[in-house]
C-alpha cells in the first residue's frame, strides 16, 4: 500500500511541476518580443512611463531656470574616463549636460553615442565656465588642439538624473 501512495505523491509532484512550467512558457512567450531593444537601468529604477520628448522639455522649461523632468532623447556622448557624465542633444542648437545625482552611479565610457535613453530628475539652466568646458572636453577624448579653442563659457540646461534608461 505504501508504494502505490508514493507512486501517486510523486505522479502528482511531476504532473504539477510540468504544468507550472508550461504555463509560465506560455506567459512568457506573449511577453517576449525577439526583436525588443536591450535596456539597461542605472541609478534609481525609473520606467519610460510619462517621459515628456525633447521639444516639449524646451517648451516646458520657457521662462524658467529649473525644472523636475523625465526626459526622452538621444545621446552623443559620455565621459570616457569614468562614464560621471553625458551629453545629449536637444531640439535647439546646444547640447544638455547630464550629471549623476551624488556621482553616485556612472554609465558606460563608450558605445553609447545615438542611443536612446530616458532621464529622470532636475534640470537647471546654469553657465559653465572655461575650466570646466575643456575639463568636460579632455574627459571626452578631444584634442589639444579642440580643447584650446574653448574660449567662452556657456549657458545652457544642465541636468541632474536620479535615474537613467538606456536602449540599444
Amino acid at each position: 500500500m505504501k508504494a502505490p501512495a508514493l507512486l501517486a505523491i510523486s505522479a502528482s509532484i511531476l504532473i504539477g511541476c510540468g504544468g507550472a512550467q508550461t504555463d509560465t512558457t506560455a506567459a512568457n512567450a506573449d511577453t517576449l518580443k525577439v526583436d525588443a531593444p536591450a535596456v539597461a537601468i542605472y541609478g534609481d529604477t525609473i520606467s519610460t512611463e510619462g517621459a515628456m520628448a525633447m521639444a516639449q522639455f524646451l517648451t516646458a522649461t520657457a521662462g524658467k531656470d529649473s525644472l523636475d523632468a523625465k526626459v526622452e532623447c538621444e545621446i552623443i556622448t559620455s565621459c570616457q574616463k569614468k562614464g560621471c557624465w553625458m551629453t545629449v542633444k536637444t531640439a535647439g542648437e546646444e547640447d544638455m549636460m547630464v550629471r549623476f545625482r551624488d556621482y553616485g552611479f556612472f554609465v558606460p565610457t563608450e558605445g553609447l553615442e545615438g542611443k536612446k535613453a530616458v532621464i529622470q530628475g532636475h534640470a537647471v539652466r546654469e553657465i559653465t565656465d572655461v575650466a570646466a568646458l575643456r575639463h568636460y572636453a579632455e574627459d571626452e577624448g578631444k584634442t589639444p588642439e579642440e580643447i584650446a579653442k574653448i574660449t567662452e563659457p556657456d549657458t545652457s540646461w544642465s541636468f541632474t538624473a536620479d535615474g537613467v534608461i538606456i536602449r540599444d
